[in-house]
């Protein structure tokens, strides 16, 4: 049963985050199932600022960390009570060196079935998954899929 519910602001300028979160206030529940995993005392809190353009967000129990992606920096962000934000993969998303515009980070994450991380790239248009541990982030990736019925995607 979760107790909180993390917030991420994402904006186009750089704040930092308060030393203490602060709360939100109620949590609307359109469908009542969502009472089976978050508690009925749970509030929502900022966690994080100063980000672009969030997306993910992945909870990893075992290392009780969220992983979220800032999609123009190209960055995956590590969140950790004790520690809060820091950067955990760059690249993310967009891996070649010439200089590109657009969306180049990743945005939805997964864990597979082997809890290997894997990523959307939207840079490099393909789903890919990292070679490294999850406690040892690299850039370093093995690609899933990049076309469909014979177009890149």
């Amino acid at each position: 049963m979760f107790n909180k519910l993390f917030v991420l602001l994402c904006f186009s300028v750089n704040c930092t985050a308060q030393s203490t979160y602060p709360t939100l206030g109620t949590i609307e529940r359109l469908d009542s199932s969502i009472n089976d995993i978050l508690s009925a005392e749970a509030k929502a809190e900022i966690i994080a600022t100063g980000f672009d353009w969030c997306e993910g967000p992945l909870w990893i129990e075992k290392y009780g960390m969220l992983l979220f992606s800032d999609v123009p920096k190209n960055t995956v962000y590590r969140w950790k009570e004790k520690t809060g934000p820091e950067v955990y993969l760059k690249p993310s998303g967009y891996t070649d060196s010439a200089k590109r515009g657009g969306e180049t980070g990743s945005n939805g994450l997964l864990l597979d079935k082997n809890n290997k991380l894997v990523l959307c790239q939207h840079g490099d248009r393909r789903m890919a998954r990292m070679v490294a541990p999850l406690d040892k982030p690299k850039a370093s990736f093995v690609p899933i899929a990049v076309a469909w019925e014979g177009k890149i995607v």
